[in-house]
């Protein structure tokens, strides 16, 4: 079966803390009757830090939408070699063993995909495969893992290398101050995350089973609204209730596979707020705690978009190595609103040395 190999995750130098993101809303945003509920918010989420890619006096104006995208496509082309060889090297395999690229992004546009530019530049073989996934938003790391999955499924023995690049400050909207804005403005982080789905050996998640689920009539619960100045994030106040609907079909889908989703021994759950999180223990019966990688995360990112997952499963690989056989659940959630969701039994054994 393939494998989620160990994901490698790099944040960009530039910090802003909690109490830094507080003076700075309360300076930009000063007298304005939304702001002493948008600090509460913030103060909620449990983001200690995040990382950005430019000094925050930068990140807070806003150069135009073309300058921004030039900025986008300059930092992923500088940030993402040095993370897609470290997970290369972390799955045991090189650039001419992968079959597939798959690249998540929902800060940014390219056309070409960054996946053209990694074929030319890194030694991937001209005949890899680009499937670019630009608009799942913060699912899009489930997805691709998902997708990675069902590639290796549909041609055995192929390897997928997956690449998340986020870079949410550069969607920072100096004039949008309603509470969903503001909120956004204290939650959400920069990061590059790659890792490599081995369809033959490999150390690490043996993907079982994978699904996508989307809550009818929730298109516009998250979205963007594309403007002359770029993408203006939009986020209903309904969404942090979603996990009610959506731990049944979680349930489910674990006990069509003869799996108990509330008595797993893994979790690897994108973390899009703490609502989100409490929610999803509370419906599915568990210890907060089983989330502890992506709490992590949250703290010490933010809501990195479609890196979380892959940042989580690092925490995983090197925080909290389950034992051969551990059964675990993958899930990341995103704009539909949709969920992408995965099971799967970390292995440690290479089949191909297995009479």
């Amino acid at each position: 079966m393939p494998r989620l190999c160990k994901p490698a995750v790099q944040a960009p130098e530039n910090v802003i803390t909690m109490e830094e993101t507080l003076d700075f809303a309360q300076r930009v945003h000063q007298g304005k009757p939304q702001l002493p509920l948008a600090l509460r918010l913030i103060r909620n989420t449990g983001v200690q830090k995040r990382h950005i890619v430019q000094p925050i006096e930068k990140t807070l104006r806003h150069p135009g939408l073309t300058e921004r995208n030039r900025i986008y496509e300059a930092e992923s082309k500088k940030r993402t070699p040095a993370v897609v060889e470290e997970a290369l090297k972390n799955a045991g395999v090189a650039a001419r063993d992968v079959d597939a690229i798959i690249y998540v992004s929902c800060t940014g546009f390219l056309m070409p995909s960054l996946t053209a530019w990694l074929i030319n530049t890194m030694g991937f073989r001209p005949d890899t495969r680009q499937i670019p996934i630009a608009q799942l938003g913060c699912a899009a790391g489930g997805a691709a893992i998902n997708r990675a999955h069902d590639f290796c499924v549909a041609h055995p023995g192929s390897n997928v290398l997956i690449v998340s690049a986020e870079f949410c400050s550069l969607c920072y909207q100096p004039d949008m101050d309603d509470i969903g804005s503001l909120l956004s403005d204290g939650l959400f982080g920069d990061a590059v995350a790659a890792a490599v789905v081995r369809g033959n050996g490999g150390v690490g998640i043996e993907l079982e089973r994978n699904a996508s689920y989307l809550i009818p009539h929730t298109e516009d619960w998250i979205s963007y609204a594309v403007r002359d100045t770029g993408f203006h994030f939009q986020l209903d106040r309904r969404v942090p209730g979603t996990m009610e609907p959506l731990a049944p079909v979680l349930r489910e889908f674990a006990k069509d596979h003869s799996w108990d989703a509330g008595n797993l021994d893994f979790y690897i759950v994108h973390a899009g707020g703490p609502r989100i999180l409490d929610d999803l223990a509370k419906f599915l019966e568990v210890d907060r705690k089983v989330f502890r990688h992506s709490w992590s995360t949250l703290s010490e990112y933010g809501n990195i978009a479609s890196a979380v997952v892959l940042e989580a499963a690092r925490r995983l690989f090197e925080e909290d190595t389950p034992a051969p056989g551990a059964t675990g659940l993958i899930a990341g959630f995103g704009p539909g609103i949709t969920a992408e969701m995965g099971l799967g039994t970390w292995a440690e054994y290479d089949p191909q040395t297995i009479d």
